[in-house]
């Protein structure tokens, strides 16, 4: 899926333990010499809060020094990402999160932050997709039967997200505009409770990550019709690609990053990278990523940036396309 931004050149240099020796003296002025704040715009459960989660309690191992994972969620993850965007660029306030960071740009009239003047890109953790969920107790058994469904019943679906802006949102309109049909966007402030209001059927459908809900996809309380993404998913390798299950142009590229305040300098973004490829590809976290239908990265500062631009112009086109618009 992003195979491409993967730098072997980057690994190896991992591999002779770059990591290590900025983290074995803190106590002499290297970086870093205080516990370090990652900030995730989302509420905790859902898919940017775990791999958040997952990545700062190997990190903290690596540097030395206790990264904790703060969460502010709102505003489509504004709050939080306008919150890192004007802090210190001294390295110990970071922020942690998906595409959303470059959605925001076209999706808000006027953005609190811009994505690309104000952040420098550390690093991608992981990469992953959306799946298309429903209730158990939703008649539609397929996708096909869900667009029927859709079909036959303008406006009375609802679909939930963890936010305006968020990758679940811009995935459910491009299934709208794709399907031709009508359904009610009903946001929530992260994946958590997005999910508990599909498991409570307050919804009918959402596009959440696997690392969110694949227990409840295994237990039978939710159902898994697509994937949105351009192959099947490990964890689930049972669930069609939606382009399989009739349903083509809903990809949705996913990926949980690193990125810290623009004018941090350069010698400290580079240390976080590594720290943070070092994490991806630790045999632990890989196998955790992995069960959880996520891939580790570990990319460079410079390929992150480069993503980080490229999503920008195609989240634009994605929002004109799909009017989708904050609510």
């Amino acid at each position: 899926m992003m195979s491409g931004i993967r730098s072997l050149a980057w690994l190896i240099a991992l591999a002779a333990g770059s990591v290590s020796a900025h983290a074995q003296t803190p106590s002499t002025g290297a970086y870093p010499a205080k516990p370090v704040r990652l900030l995730v715009g989302f509420t905790p459960g859902g898919g940017v809060d775990i791999n958040a989660r997952l990545l700062a309690s190997k990190l903290s191992e690596l540097l030395g020094q206790q990264v904790v994972v703060e969460n502010r969620p709102g505003a489509g993850t504004n709050i939080a990402n306008e919150y890192v965007a004007k802090s210190a660029p001294d390295g110990y306030t970071l922020l942690f999160n998906s595409p959303a960071v470059a959605i925001n740009m076209s999706l808000y009239k006027n953005p609190p932050y811009d994505a690309l003047r104000d952040f420098a890109g550390v690093s991608v953790f992981s990469e992953s997709t959306n799946l298309l969920v429903v209730p158990a107790s939703l008649p539609a058994k397929s996708l096909k039967e869900l667009v029927a469904l859709a079909r036959e019943r303008p406006g009375a679906l609802n679909y939930s997200s963890a936010g305006a802006g968020s990758t679940q949102h811009l995935a459910a309109e491009l299934f709208k505009l794709r399907t031709g049909t009508s359904i009610v966007h009903v946001p929530y402030k992260g994946s958590a409770p997005s999910i508990a209001a599909l498991l409570a059927g307050d919804v009918q459908l959402s596009f959440i990550n696997p690392v969110a809900v694949g227990a409840h996809v295994k237990t039978g309380r939710l159902r898994a019709l697509g994937v949105a993404g351009a192959r099947r998913t490990a964890l689930m390798p049972e669930v069609p690609t939606m382009k399989e299950a009739g349903v083509e142009g809903v990809e949705v590229p996913l990926w949980f990053g690193m990125l810290a305040p623009a004018a941090t300098p350069r010698e400290t973004v580079r240390a976080l990278a590594a720290g943070v490829a070092k994490a991806a590809h630790s045999p632990e976290t890989r196998k955790r990523l992995l069960e959880q239908g996520a891939e580790p990265v570990g990319n460079t500062p410079e390929e992150f940036d480069r993503l980080l631009r490229e999503d920008v112009a195609r989240w634009a086109e994605v929002v004109r396309v799909s009017g989708a618009r904050a609510e």
